[in-house]
């Protein structure tokens, strides 16, 4: 008995692995009969009311990608928005920056309204929300993508996945809220949390200009703990603002004033914030973060996946899977990435190959030989001295060799440019004091091949003047 209950024990904290303590404490799915109708549990709702919250007054949800977080934010009863639970994102796709086109695996950054319409009861990953992308500003920069949720099954291709027992509770909260009267819960999805630091080292990034004009809502936020007015004009987020004439997502924007209370506060908030940025600029002096890759985020949770069904892909946060470099290290790392992935790529190019081959009923392709001639390779035959046979001594077609005038106190034999006695003719026997005879010259067909442009060949000086007997064959090894 005792090791049956052993046994149990571990199959269910092997078939809860990856959800927080919080979702174990306050959901458990074998008891949810109806999962739309979820009810909070009592310890949710005690919580609720410690705050100052009631149970259907308005939620915000904050995303940090970085940190693997969401976060649900409710309204007290002075509508000034607390904390009050936060969750561990299960998995997220691509890296950090915002999303820009369908099919590129990233997830959304940015302010999204959510409405009722977009709650999803019958998701095929548990239950859903949409975000809502593209959203005014995404369409305003020609962004694409459909269908971006926040779901269950732990699982994403572009989405902020969680575990089943956490959207279950999520969801919950949402549609009390909507049922309490709430139009849209603001969504903000950020690539991290916006201070001073981590602005500081996420600076060389190519989204740091993006991340900046977030950062002016994430602030006005941190400040005054109500959702920002967010608008759109001439293609960037506005918050806040005043605006005398209406808002154009693509046109210039209208004369627009922030709210005075709201520019005092601001201010005092902007003056810690430059000084603890150039703090950390000191701190972060010739360092900068290596942003890991998808793949590395999954590797440091791949003993989550053991025992799972094989949909259940969480990812680990790019906190515990980055890190600081020096420059130089980063540059040398992000060379080692780029020639790893040509050389994938070249394998794929060749398995594709073979298998269009496989499917044609052709063999594997192999090289082809060059229709055309080689002149290089033409050239090196021409200029190498034609090797006869024996039995081609004696054709009474081949020209003998053209004889030379010698230079001034060289021997007669160098002159003529016969082999030596130190360098005997290629296949010719060597006897020692016995001159050698000059190598057959090219047959008529080399000759012919020889290119017509060839000065050389074509110099008059160079030809000589008549053509000597040919040596009789019983000549050859003697004078």
């Amino acid at each position: 008995m005792r090791f049956r209950n052993l046994v149990l024990t571990a199959a269910v904290a092997a078939a809860l692995a990856g959800c927080t303590n919080e979702t174990l404490d306050s959901v458990n799915l074998s008891s949810v009969k109806n999962k739309t109708e979820y009810q909070l549990s009592g310890k949710m709702v005690s919580k609720m009311r410690e705050l100052g919250m009631q149970k259907t007054s308005p939620i915000l949800l904050r995303i940090f990608k970085e940190e693997g977080t969401l976060e649900v934010w409710k309204a007290n009863t002075a509508n000034r928005f607390q904390l009050l639970k936060s969750y561990k994102i299960c998995a997220w796709s691509g890296k950090l920056g915002p999303k820009m086109k369908e099919g590129d695996r990233q997830a959304p950054e940015g302010f999204y309204p959510l409405y009722p319409h977009q709650m999803n009861p019958n998701s095929s990953y548990y239950l859903a929300i949409n975000t809502g992308y593209p959203n005014t500003y995404d369409k305003a920069n020609g962004r694409t993508g459909t269908h971006l949720m926040i779901h269950g099954a732990c699982s994403s291709a572009g989405c902020y996945s969680m575990t089943n027992e956490q959207i279950v509770e999520i969801f919950a909260l949402a549609r009390d809220a909507f049922k309490g009267g709430q139009e849209s819960v603001q969504l903000q999805a950020f690539p991290f949390r916006m201070t001073a630091e981590n602005m500081a080292r996420h600076r060389d990034n190519p989204n740091i200009g993006f991340w900046k004009m977030l950062k002016a809502g994430y602030d006005q936020f941190e400040v005054t703990k109500r959702p920002p007015a967010v608008n759109v004009c001439e293609r960037k987020y506005v918050f806040n603002q005043q605006a005398e004439g209406q808002f154009n997502a693509a046109g210039q924007c209208p004369a627009m004033t922030t709210p005075p209370a709201l520019q005092m506060a601001m201010a005092s908030y902007d003056k810690d914030y430059r000084r603890d940025y150039e703090k950390a600029l000191k701190k972060l002096e010739g360092m900068v973060w290596y942003e890991p890759t998808e793949a590395e985020r999954k590797a440091v949770v791949a003993d989550q996946r053991k025992g799972r069904e094989l949909a259940y892909a969480p990812t680990g946060t790019s906190l515990d899977a980055g890190k600081l470099l020096k420059v130089s290290d980063l540059e040398k790392k992000l060379a080692e990435q780029k020639e790893a992935e040509e050389a994938k790529q070249a394998t794929l190019i060749q398995k594709e190959a073979l298998e269009k081959a496989a499917r044609e009923g052709k063999g594997p392709p192999v090289p082809q030989a060059n229709p055309l001639e080689r002149p290089v390779e033409q050239a090196a035959v021409q200029a190498e001295p034609a090797r006869k046979s024996l039995w081609g001594l004696f054709s009474r077609n081949e020209p003998a060799a053209a004889p030379a005038t010698p230079a001034a106190g060289a021997p007669a034999q160098q002159a003529a440019g016969q082999p030596t006695a130190q360098q005997p003719a290629p296949g010719q026997p060597q006897a020692a004091g016995v001159q050698q005879a000059a190598p057959p010259a090219q047959d008529n067909a080399q000759v012919a091949a020889a290119p017509a442009g060839n000065a050389q060949a074509q110099a008059p000086e160079q030809q000589p003047a008549e053509q000597p007997k040919k040596r009789p064959f019983w000549k050859l090894w003697g004078n």
